[in-house]
């Protein structure tokens, strides 16, 4: 409104009712905002008040523009400020004005507020009187900002997240610290989860460190589904490590046979329902337990032991899990729960009523003359019998001195037994069509660890020499091997042209995921600061590559996914914020 002199009023300095329906005394702090934007606009008089006197035509028009003194309307509103904060000042020295607040004292504190060079301590006070009275309502979980950075301390959040579960995603609360035992595990198959813990790992020290881990409750909370394990680890440094161990889930083939055999007896069931789990029932063709080397974890942690401490303290605290309830084993292969106890419900039922209506009424005693005196006949052959479920473990082979070496015997034997088992059951050798490496490249990948012995460098050496190749082109080839197979070895060695479609969308996906804009060639997306490659294969899934900074040294590493950000998971170097 216009003041009588012909100059604008403010409404904040003059106290009339502005618009939201507030009267004098009450001001809003968009309005306080508002009036400290105004005001360097206006002449200052020596006392530091604008004059109302000064017609608003001369005001300059441009807000870049230059007061009539050659001062910048920013640096007055600057000094206004610092002038607010000495105003507040001074009243709190005097003594606390009653139902004040921070916002109305710095309003009244900015309507009498003029030039002046004030230090940067007190520019730095108005900034925290200002952030608490506009400051809008908040989580009270949310941690408190810094007034000078304006930048909230980050806090590794947890995995626990129990909103969110359900019957394909359980998250089970941290556990307490515990004594040192000699069994970590209580069960039978929780003793053979750590038995495959153990028998895999290929460092003891590790084993013990993450044992300690453990035992001590550095494990955060775990989430489980369907083929992975997450907990976060709080190991040495203060920010804890993300950690995931996974597990191969099952196929339709495989839940149809462990069904089978879970209704083939009532038992089986009430063990379940009770917790517990039935030897018989682990041991009914489906690998439904782990074995050495099935385990495969992943961290954040720069170590690359397999396991590493932290990855060793999931998998010990995954066994106590394991121990209060098997089901969180059969989540781990792909299914819940209640999913389970459903399916097992209707194919009980179907079973008894097929029986039901199979079964014959009850003969009478004695048998009948005609067919006492009826000519006999042979039954027919019997058809053959099925192939075996799997090709079972070769007999042991002694040791003698100066003989071949019996776990190299051992394994050859396993090998023709495995092909000879495919050719039973399929009447197809795929092995015999794999060309002389890729023969090698299999044969050195079946075999546990990764050239640490004596024994595997020698192997390695051979079946380098008798390919023509080195052998860290062996080792090369066989982590391609053993991330995806055939279809591997293939993405680690032929780069190719893919058409357009699922390639040209990858790079989107990962820019929608907060990474960065990878660099394509032919068929593969570099991140641009190097150390971690994404690959595409023939099969249409995405593998993952690792090097070392500022080399063209390739790895494979993780697990092909369809997805190339789920490709990504588990590598410490593809998220541009790690939670």
């Amino acid at each position: 409104m216009a003041s009588a002199g012909g100059g604008v009023t403010d409404p904040v300095s003059s106290g009339e009712v502005v618009e939201g329906g507030r009267g004098s005394g009450e001001v809003r702090p968009g309005d306080a905002v508002r009036a400290a934007l105004r005001r360097p606009a206006d002449p200052v008089s020596a006392d530091g008040h604008s004059d109302e006197s000064v017609d608003s035509t001369s005001r300059p028009t441009d807000p870049a523009a230059e007061t009539a003194d050659g001062v910048r309307p920013g640096d007055l509103a600057r000094e206004a400020l610092r002038a607010a904060r000495a105003q507040v000042r001074s009243g709190e020295a005097s003594g606390p004005r009653v139902g004040r607040t921070p916002a109305e004292r710095a309003v009244d504190a900015v309507a009498r507020a003029g030039a002046g060079d004030v230090s940067r301590e007190r520019a730095r006070a108005v900034r925290q009187v200002l952030a608490g009275a506009f400051r809008m309502p908040s989580d009270a979980s949310e941690p408190e900002p810094d007034v000078e950075s304006g930048v909230a301390a980050h806090v590794p959040r947890s995995m626990a997240a129990p909103a969110r579960d359900g019957d394909h995603r359980r998250t089970f609360a941290a556990f307490a610290p515990r004594p040192a035992a000699s069994r970590f595990a209580e069960t039978w198959w929780g003793n053979a989860w750590v038995a495959a813990l153990e028998e895999g790992a290929l460092d003891a020290k590790r084993l013990a460190r993450g044992r300690s881990y453990a035992e001590q409750g550095s494990v955060d909370a775990i989430t489980v589904t369907p083929g992975l394990v997450l907990a976060y680890v709080r190991g040495s440094r203060p920010r804890p490590y993300r950690v995931q161990v996974r597990l191969r889930t099952f196929g339709a083939d495989d839940w149809e046979r462990f069904l089978d055999a879970a209704v083939e007896r009532p038992a089986h069931i009430a063990a379940l329902l009770d917790k517990e789990m039935p030897e018989s029932l682990a041991e009914c063709g489906v690998p439904l337990l782990p074995g050495p080397g099935d385990l495969d974890p992943h961290c954040t942690c720069p170590d690359r032991g397999h396991p590493c401490k932290h990855a060793a303290a999931l998998c010990y605290q995954t066994a106590r899990l394991l121990d209060a309830d098997p089901f969180v084993l059969l989540l781990l292969r792909g299914r819940g729960e209640r999913e389970l106890l459903d399916a097992l419900s209707r194919r009980n039922a179907t079973r008894a009523a097929r029986a039901a209506q199979e079964q014959d009424p009850a003969p009478l005693p004695g048998v009948r003359a005609t067919e006492a005196l009826a000519a006999r006949r042979l039954p027919p052959l019997p058809p053959p019998l099925p192939a075996p479920a799997h090709p079972e473990q070769p007999p042991a082979y002694p040791s003698a001195p100066g003989g071949p070496d019996a776990f190299q015997l051992d394994q050859l034997a396993t090998d023709a037994a495995a092909r000879a088992h495919a050719l039973l059951a399929t009447g197809h050798d795929e092995i015999g069509e794999l060309t002389l490496w890729q023969d090698a490249v299999r044969l050195a990948a079946v075999r546990p660890g990764s050239g640490l012995t004596a024994a595997t460098r020698s192997l390695y050496a051979s079946l380098a020499s008798a390919a023509g190749r080195t052998p860290a082109d062996l080792a090369r080839a066989v982590a391609a091997w053993r991330q995806g197979g055939p279809d591997g070895l293939t993405v680690l060695e032929e780069p190719w042209d893919p058409p357009a479609g699922r390639f040209d969308r990858a790079r989107p996906l990962l820019l929608a995921a907060d990474l960065p804009a990878f660099r394509p060639w032919r068929n593969h997306l570099t991140h641009p600061r190097g150390g971690l490659q994404l690959r595409f294969g023939r099969d249409g899934l995405w593998y993952a590559y690792e090097s070392e900074p500022d080399r063209d040294d390739w790895w494979p590493r993780g697990t092909p996914d369809p997805d190339p950000v789920g490709a990504l998971t588990g590598l410490g170097g593809g998220d541009s914020e790690e939670p």
